[in-house]
């Protein structure tokens, strides 16, 4: 659910999930330069919650495992997505992973000493489900299975490796960590049997383990940490990598994940009804992705409000929040929008909340 941190309420009416449109001028010397100007439109808009817009980062999700210790990258890791392919490292393990000091607490506190008494710092991270796929995927699985002949052990150290972690980040005072997670928007639809074919046939004995490496990551956390999970199907260059209805993961990832907060991607029909959000478990707070960050057309403010309403049919209106399905630029290329119409997204996401919540 939602919790109140250092005096604010989150996760706000009015959200969005984290990455920006990367600015041309962009490097080492002017990085602080603009995420101090990007926090100031968030701020300027009305948003209480802050991100650095991940502009340290060429990938969404493998920078963050490059932190670890026992893991290395090379060329090599590209990703076929809906029409276009996604240059991207292909990650393996070196040896166990171990904690060590990660760059990511620096990379947030560039963006935390922006925090003021209206505004609160998240920093998003990919999830550790999401470190378990990467390890596990056809063309990394002989290497980790070699290192790691038990799965078990596997899932148990990604999970101490991510509890370290979560220990850093709570030590220099984040309180809002968001997981972001494509395994789930990836176990859907027609491949999902292919695309984990090497680990098991049986895809509920898959989703089993997706579910046992966030949870036990999670383990101990504090109580005043809020953390949140967030749902896509892949954003790459305005593509997208799979489509699926959450239907078949509900049990899992709704019913059973302990976050406090789910981001849902719902901006078009690839994400399926909102059925699946009856089995949302009642501490769970969702914030519904019914804005695109893939086009640069804005959505008919009257529709949205009736695709909320239309959710508020199995999970209350009290408990449903909205922004974008996810990031602007989940990778440095960014999507195919301009800057004003990200901030014209991020408008409309304010419109709308203060007309249906009245905030």
């Amino acid at each position: 659910m939602t919790k109140v941190i250092k005096g604010i309420q989150v996760p706000q009416r009015a959200d969005f999930v984290g990455s920006f449109l990367r600015p041309a001028n962009l490097s080492d010397s002017t990085r602080d330069q603009l995420v101090r100007e990007l926090t100031d439109k968030q701020k300027q808009l009305g948003y209480h919650v802050i991100t650095d817009g991940e502009f340290n980062r060429t990938f969404w999700h493998l920078d963050f495992f490059w932190g670890f210790g026992g893991v290395a990258h090379e060329d090599g890791g590209d990703v076929v997505f809906n029409g276009e392919t996604a240059h991207l490292d292909r990650i393996y393990l070196t040896g166990k992973l171990t904690a060590q000091p990660h760059p990511f607490i620096d990379d947030f506190r560039r963006v935390q000493q922006f925090e003021d008494a209206q505004t609160i710092a998240k920093l998003t991270v990919p999830s550790p489900a999401q470190f378990f796929q990467q390890l596990i995927i056809p063309q990394n699985f002989p290497g980790t299975k070699a290192i790691y002949p038990d799965l078990d052990e596997l899932i148990s150290d990604i999970a101490a490796v991510y509890q370290d972690f979560i220990r850093q980040f709570y030590v220099v005072g984040g309180r809002f960590l968001q997981l972001d997670d494509c395994t789930w928007g990836a176990i859907v639809g027609e491949a999902a049997s292919l695309r984990y074919a090497s680990l098991s046939p049986i895809l509920d004995d898959v989703k089993d383990l997706l579910l046992k490496v966030n949870n036990l990551a999670l383990e101990g956390r504090p109580t005043d940490l809020l953390v949140a999970s967030h749902i896509c199907r892949g954003n790459y260059h305005s593509t997208w990598f799979n489509s699926g209805a959450y239907d078949s993961v509900a049990d899992w990832v709704f019913a059973r994940e302990k976050v406090d907060v789910l981001y849902l991607e719902y901006d078009d029909e690839r994400s399926g009804g909102f059925e699946p959000l009856a089995k949302v478990s009642a501490d769970k707070h969702v914030v519904l992705g019914l804005i695109t960050t893939k086009r640069p057309e804005l959505e008919d403010k009257a529709t949205v409000i009736a695709r909320i309403h239309e959710a508020a049919k199995y999970i209350p209106l009290d408990r449903l929040s909205l922004s974008p399905q996810c990031g602007f630029a989940s990778c440095a290329i960014g999507n195919k929008i301009t800057p004003d119409e990200q901030w014209a997204k991020l408008k409309l996401v304010k419109e709308i909340s203060e007309e249906v919540w009245g905030v």
